[in-house]
C-alpha cells in the first residue's frame, strides 16, 4: 500500500496546480544535530497537521512541492523529488517521507545567494506550471559564502517568484535584519521568527499556512 500512496501524488495533467513550494533547509556547520532533529521533525510534523492537511486540500490543482538541503558554495541538493499534494493521504505520504530523509551535510558556511540558484534550477525542472512559486528559505545565520542573495532574489522576483524566510534567532549576527533586506522578495514577501529551534516546529508550520492561503490570519493559525 505505501507504493500505492507515493503514486497517488505523482503531478498529473488535468489543470495547473495552485501553488509551487521548494523547501530550502540550511544545514550548514552552525546547526548542530539536536538542532537539526528539531528541524527536521518539525517539517516532517507540519505536513501531519490537520491544519496543513485542510489547507492543502483548499487548493483548486493541489500543492506542488520538493525539499532541498543546502550549506556552503557548492554544497545543495534536492531532498525529496517533486510531489503533488492534493488529500490527505499524499500529505501524510510527505510527511513520512520528510521524516525518512537524512542530513546530507553538518560542516562547511551559508551561502544563501548559491540556495536561491540551486531553488530556481529545480523550479526549471518542475513537472506542472502552477498559479504561484514560492521559495521557502529557513536558516541561523547570515549569507557568508557565494553570490550574495539579493541580486539573485530581485531577478526571481521580477519572473513572478516570492521568496520568504524563516530566521531561527540565537546565533550573531542576528540574520533578522539580513533575511528581510537581503533575501526575502516579490509580492507579499515575509520573514517568520523561530526564537530557537525549540520554536522551530510550531514557526515552520505557522510559515507553511501563510504560504498556502495568505488570507489566513495568524490568529486563526494559533485555533
Amino acid at each position: 500500500m505505501r507504493w500505492l500512496a507515493l503514486a497517488a501524488f505523482l503531478p498529473g495533467q488535468a489543470m495547473a496546480c495552485a501553488l509551487e513550494l521548494i523547501l530550502a533547509t540550511d544545514v550548514s556547520g552552525s546547526i548542530d544535530q539536536q538542532e537539526y532533529g528539531l528541524q527536521a521533525n518539525g517539517l516532517a510534523d507540519a505536513f501531519s497537521d490537520p491544519r496543513m492537511i485542510e489547507a492543502v486540500e483548499s487548493l483548486e490543482g493541489g500543492l506542488l512541492i520538493t525539499h532541498m538541503q543546502w550549506s556552503g558554495r557548492s554544497r545543495q541538493r534536492q531532498v525529496t523529488p517533486w510531489r503533488l499534494l492534493t488529500d490527505a493521504t499524499s500529505t501524510l505520504a510527505y510527511s513520512e517521507e520528510l521524516a525518512a530523509s537524512r542530513r546530507i551535510w553538518r560542516n562547511y558556511s551559508t551561502a544563501i545567494g548559491e540556495a536561491l540558484a540551486h531553488a530556481e534550477a529545480l523550479s526549471l525542472e518542475a513537472p506542472q506550471t502552477c498559479d504561484r512559486r514560492v521559495i521557502d528559505v529557513s536558516g541561523d545565520g547570515v549569507s557568508n559564502e557565494g553570490r550574495a542573495p539579493r541580486d539573485l532574489a530581485e531577478s526571481l522576483a521580477a519572473r513572478g517568484y516570492v521568496i520568504n524566510g524563516l530566521v531561527i534567532k540565537g546565533a550573531k549576527p542576528d540574520p533578522e535584519a539580513h533575511f528581510i533586506s537581503e533575501v526575502i522578495a516579490g509580492e507579499g514577501a515575509f520573514v517568520e521568527i523561530a526564537q530557537g529551534f525549540e520554536d522551530y516546529p510550531e514557526a515552520i508550520l505557522r510559515k507553511l499556512l501563510r504560504e498556502i492561503n495568505p488570507p489566513l490570519l495568524t490568529s486563526e493559525l494559533q485555533r
